[in-house]
């Protein structure tokens, strides 16, 4: 019983990664995802051509009594 069960392993793996592709296969969608548009974000650093200026301390009031 020990000599099947370890001769069916290899189809069961195989069976298991099939199922897997195929489930991929059928639920993936045929429109591109909302987040690949055109415009890509600059995340490098000196991607500016000028150094980014500052206007001053920002104050907050609070009107908590």
């Amino acid at each position: 019983m020990v000599i099947v069960a370890c001769l069916l392993l290899p189809f069961v793996g195989l069976l298991l990664y099939g199922m897997d592709r195929v489930e991929d296969w059928l639920t993936r969608s045929s429109e591109p995802p909302r987040h690949a548009g055109a415009r890509r974000l600059r995340l490098i650093a000196g991607g500016r051509q000028e150094p980014a200026t500052r206007s001053g301390p920002a104050r907050h009031s609070s009107r908590a009594a």
